[in-house]
């Protein structure tokens, strides 16, 4: 007998086509993870106020970075490592860069204020990233002491006869008269807020700021002023992230400009190794935009699925007919 074709085949195989092509559109088009250097320190103390502070830095990405800046509240060169402008900062999992610091504090019992900022740059063939993080010391423990040396020969001291002293007669005061001393205030510690952390990233098509604002920070206001261009203003809250882009064109370079910001040398856009014609680099007109991942694997998938969505209607459209006894 003949079967007459069934209407929730060609639906499901409809459905299989869509989630499969969802599924591929979702894997070429994911979001890029966060890259960013992963500072430590800790820092052992001397009873005279020596701090010898050890950092290590390691990568959060599967490929080598660059470090491109490297600074700590603290004066003293870095000594017994690898840590410096220029080092290559291994994959993720591989060996750390290291550095050491010794600073004397004038107030041993004080707890000093040590932190390190690194600036790593990471180079992919769709767009280049650089981004910092700034980390605060802890205190592993108290350094050895050195040791005093001793005299080598102890000189003797001479024993004196006292002659004997009369006993005083003592007076015990009356408890009007006892002196009552009034607590001293403490002083209260006053926590810095934390401070936010920038990213700046260079694509086929675009130059972009972003700037991650933690929770306990203060709001920033950063202006940036490209030499081609208006200027353009990134106001991030406590808690936020927030970003600010411009259009990639040769020669394009930005000035930033906030309250404690440190460094306003102009950053400039870099062309990635792998862009398509016509995105980036135009003397005076904006890149042609990208969005998502690169096309050409995308438009590939697509008339890949299309072409097994038309199978799978044919065979669903298909009779089969089937022989019983």
């Amino acid at each position: 007998m003949i079967r007459p074709k069934s209407p929730f085949r060609r639906i499901a195989a409809i459905a299989a086509g869509a989630v499969i092509g969802i599924g591929t559109m979702t894997m070429f088009a994911a979001p890029a993870s966060a890259h960013h250097p992963e500072p430590s320190g800790t820092y052992c103390l001397a009873s005279d106020g020596q701090a010898t502070v050890t950092w290590k830095v390691g990568n959060s990405e599967n490929i080598d970075a660059t470090i491109t800046a490297v600074s700590s509240t603290i004066t003293s060169a870095f000594t017994g490592g690898d840590l410096k402008v220029g080092a290559t900062l291994k994959a993720k999992g591989g060996e750390l860069l290291t550095a050491t610091q010794t600073h004397t504090f004038s107030d041993s019992k004080k707890k000093p204020k040590i932190k390190l900022t690194v600036e790593a740059r990471w180079e992919r063939p769709d767009r280049i990233v650089t981004e910092h993080r700034t980390v605060a010391a802890t205190k592993s423990g108290m350094c050895a002491a050195q040791p005093t040396p001793s005299p080598s020969s102890p000189t003797p001291t001479p024993t004196t006869t006292a002659s004997p002293t009369p006993t005083p007669t003592t007076v015990s005061p009356s408890p009007s008269q006892t002196p009552t001393e009034s607590p001293t205030p403490t002083p209260t510690a006053t926590t810095p807020p934390a401070e936010p952390v920038g990213t700046v990233e260079s694509t086929c098509d675009k130059l972009t700021f972003t700037i991650e604002n933690p929770a306990d920070g203060k709001t920033v206001v950063m202006t940036l002023t490209p030499n081609k261009g208006e200027a353009k203003t990134l106001t991030v809250e406590p808690g936020k992230t927030g970003s600010v882009s411009f259009d990639a064109v040769e020669g394009l370079t930005v000035t930033p400009a906030a309250e404690g910001l440190d460094d306003n040398e102009p950053i400039a856009w870099e062309k990635p190794a792998e862009c398509n014609p016509g995105q980036g680099g135009g003397k005076d007109e904006p890149a042609l935009p990208l969005t998502g991942a690169a096309t050409g694997g995308i438009i590939a998938g697509a008339v890949v699925l299309l072409a097994a969505g038309a199978g799978l209607f044919v065979m669903a459209r298909r009779r089969r007919v089937r022989f019983t006894a």
